[in-house]
């Protein structure tokens, strides 16, 4: 809950910020402002919509590159020569600690890696418009980074702490002087050899950080033989609009969202069945698996996505060779336990749970869904496939309540009756015949555009556009006729004018009479 005194200051720090901008602008326009900046010249500018981005790109050699996503443009690069992956082939991050519409601040990336010589933590901290360094660029940590996220904004200078825990498990916050904020915090980590998850808590107490165990998790079997082979977790910028999904008659079903939920696959060789993958979604506060289930004779290569209520899973079925995609909906139930505040404490009951299978004809090679804004889009889930192809597959084709046969209830809820093998209408490939070779990463962001999701692919290409699962609802059309309409709104004013004028006359002639 905010203070008044926090109300007060973020009142007169948008005031200030605004009196900078005006200040900037009668400077500008008397000529005394000072001269353009080289992000200015290079057209690197905000637009109305949120569209024009600076693509920031971290590569697995330690080279970070900032990219105009409209014209492709290479407007700097860096290279990180002491910087490698993390153990277990686990990629190096890039953290953005603070965006660019804080003015006058300037925006802050951080670059997470481990240093090739000592095996340490490294952070390289840079300005992501310009590409030059920042909080002092390059600082050598003496530990082994074991996890790390991100803090919620900071009131003083709106920089989200960065909190690292090392092979000790202890934590860190950089900058030190946010480390308040990681007081009450989550974490967990995960083995990929013994499928043993781990929880802990951040406690902040007398000005030292302290990192307590309270729970752990042992996915290995009773063999120790179950790999873990993939984690995911909810995207963090995700808003969710609705909280239930009416039903044919009239009542709704409530969604279950868990925002600490992650899903954890792990896989293990069988005598019968000869493959089995497993599926858990565990909160990760509580430690709590909420749900379960096991694909058996199915493999590797596995692909995951997770949001809001409902997990997706593209894995190998070995039996009938073919790729095929699970998916999963949870709900509460047509009571809601507790509609503003989530407790994973005092989490509701076991939730309801639908399921079904699809099967894909094509190879699977990553999956993301899209992100928008305030979460009204409908969402669409996109598939990059071994040929080079970016599909844009609707939920509604995916939704695991599509009944067998068309009923009554279906129809009112707008299901589309289920059928095994989803539809693959070239229509739906988004990058046309721009194949992207080798592609191993879909990456999505919101616009300002409520309609619009960015995408970035990666491969042995980038590939970079833009969706919108429900049209451009909230956008006009390129070839709307703006003549036309100014003209209608001029006759329509004049009209109004000159019959008001009209009206009147005659009321005073009959005043008269």
């Amino acid at each position: 809950m905010f203070q008044l005194g926090d109300i007060a200051s973020a009142f007169l720090r948008r005031v200030s910020t605004q009196a900078i901008q005006i200040k900037s602008l009668f400077l500008h326009v008397i000529g005394l402002g000072q001269p353009p900046t080289d992000t200015q010249k290079a057209g690197l500018v905000r637009d109305s919509f949120g569209l024009h981005k600076m693509l920031v790109v971290l590569t697995r050699s330690g080279k970070v590159f900032g990219i105009d996503n409209i014209s492709g443009k290479h407007h700097w690069q860096l290279y990180l020569p002491e910087a490698q992956n993390f153990v277990n082939h686990e990629p190096m991050r890039l953290m953005v600690q603070r965006t660019s519409k804080h003015f006058p601040l300037q925006p802050l990336c951080t670059v997470v890696a481990k240093e090739k010589l000592t095996g340490n933590g490294i952070l390289f901290r840079f300005n992501p418009i310009n590409g030059r360094p920042a909080e002092g660029g390059l600082l050598k940590l003496n530990y082994k980074i074991k996890q790390l996220t991100l803090l919620a904004e900071s009131e003083k200078d709106s920089i989200k702490g960065l909190l690292l825990l090392d092979a000790q498990n202890n934590v860190a916050v950089y900058p030190q002087y946010v480390q308040e904020m990681a007081h009450g915090m989550y974490l967990f980590t995960a083995d990929k050899s013994s499928a043993i998850l781990e929880g802990f808590f951040v406690q902040y107490v007398d000005g030292v950080l302290n990192c307590l165990p309270i729970w752990n998790v042992r996915l290995g079997g009773h063999n120790g033989d179950h790999q873990l082979v993939a984690v995911a977790a909810k995207n963090p910028l995700e808003h969710v609009h609705s909280q239930g999904r009416v039903l044919g008659d009239r009542s709704v079903l409530y969604k279950y969202l868990n925002p600490n939920l992650v899903a954890v696959i792990t896989q293990a060789n069988d005598p019968i069945h000869k493959y089995l993958l497993n599926v858990y979604l565990v909160d990760v506060v509580s430690g709590l698996i909420v749900f379960s289930m096991t694909h058996r004779r199915a493999r590797v290569p596995v692909h995951i996505v997770h949001s809001e209520n409902w997990l997706a899973l593209s894995y190998y079925n070995d039996k009938v060779r073919r790729t095929e995609i699970t998916t999963v909906e949870l709900y509460e139930g047509k009571t809601q336990a507790n509609s503003t505040v989530w407790s994973s404490l005092n989490a509701p009951p076991m939730p309801m749970v639908e399921r079904q299978a699809y099967i894909i004809p094509t190879m699977v090679e990553t999956m993301r869904e899209t992100i928008t804004e305030r979460g009204i889009t409908n969402k669409h889930v996109l598939i990059g496939t071994a040929s080079g192809a970016i599909i844009e597959m609707p939920w509604a084709l995916l939704d695991p309540r599509r009944p067998i046969s068309s009923n009554t209830q279906g129809r009112e809820e707008g299901a589309i009756p289920y059928i095994p093998e989803l539809p693959l209408p070239t229509e739906n490939i988004i990058n046309y015949n721009q194949t992207i070779v080798r592609l191993s990463n879909i990456f999505t962001a919101p616009s300002g555009l409520e309609s619009t999701c960015l995408v970035l692919a990666t491969g042995l290409d980038m590939f970079v556009t833009r969706v919108a699962p429900s049209k451009t609802f909230d956008l006009l059309k390129e070839d709307f006729d703006y003549i036309l309409i100014a003209v209608v709104l001029l006759a329509l004013t004049s009209g109004s004018l000159v019959v008001k004028h009209l009206a009147s006359r005659k009321l005073l002639k009959q005043a008269w009479k």
